[in-house]
C-alpha cells in the first residue's frame, strides 16, 4: 500500500527545481518504487485544496486540474485535509500578514496507516514523505504488527533522520523514477473534458 504526502512531495520537487515532474501519477510512482515480486494493492494520496493566491492567481487552478486528473485514476484514493489562512504578526515591527497552512495530512496518513494495518490491508506500507510527525504512527504499527514492514520513500530535498530510524528502511526517490511516473500531457475525464498539463509544469 502506498501513502503519499502530496504537499511534502510537492515542496521537495519545488526545492529541487523539478517542476517538470509535478504532473505525477502517484500510483505509477509507487509501482515504480516496488521491488520485484511485490504487488501494489492501493495508493492513497493526501492533500488539501489550496486557496486562491493574488500573487499567483492561477496556482489553485493548476492544482485543480491536477486533482481532477488524479480523480480519473480509479486505484488512487484522494484524502483531503484542510488549507487554512491564519493571521501572523511580527513582534518586533508589528507588521501583519496572512499565512497559509496545510492541516490534517499527517493525522489523515496516521489514521489510514493504522486502520489499514488493523484490517491487514498490506504486508508492506510505502510512505512517500519525510514528515517527522509520522514517527509515532510508524512506531505503533511496527510495535503492534512486527511482521509488517514500513518503507520511507523520501521526496528529493527532504529527509527526516527520526522517520528513517522508525521505519524498516528508507531511500530517496530519484529523478528517473519521477520521470517514468508522469501522467499523459492530456487526460480526458468522464465528462469528456480535456485536462492539460499546465504550461509552467513542462
Amino acid at each position: 500500500m502506498g501513502y503519499i504526502d502530496g504537499f511534502n512531495l510537492f515542496f521537495g520537487l519545488r526545492d529541487s527545481k523539478l517542476r517538470r515532474y509535478y504532473w505525477l501519477n502517484p500510483e505509477k510512482l509507487v509501482a515504480n518504487l516496488l521491488k520485484e515480486g511485490q504487488v501494489l494493492v492501493g495508493t492513497r494520496y493526501f492533500t488539501a485544496r489550496i486557496s486562491p493566491n493574488p500573487a499567483d492567481p492561477n496556482k489553485h487552478l493548476r492544482q485543480q486540474a491536477y486533482l481532477e486528473a488524479l480523480e480519473t485514476l480509479p486505484e488512487v484514493d484522494i484524502v483531503f485535509g484542510q488549507y487554512l489562512t491564519k493571521p501572523k504578526s511580527c513582534l518586533r515591527c508589528h507588521a501583519t500578514w496572512q499565512q497559509n497552512e496545510e492541516k490534517m495530512t499527517d493525522v489523515n496518513i496516521a489514521v489510514r496507516l493504522l486502520t489499514d494495518a488493523m484490517d491487514n490491508a498490506f504486508d508492506t506500507a510505502m510512505i512517500v514523505s519525510a514528515d517527522s510527525d509520522l514517527v509515532p504512527p510508524v512506531q505503533v504499527v511496527r510495535q503492534r504488527f512486527p511482521q509488517k514492514r514500513i518503507i520511507i520513500a523520501s521526496p528529493p530535498k527532504r529527509h527526516s533522520v527520526r522517520l528513517a530510524e522508525a521505519a524498516n528502511a528508507c531511500f530517496t526517490i530519484g529523478r528517473k523514477r519521477l520521470a517514468d511516473s508522469q501522467l499523459p500531457d492530456t487526460i480526458v475525464n468522464p465528462a469528456g473534458y480535456a485536462l492539460q498539463r499546465p504550461d509552467t509544469w513542462k
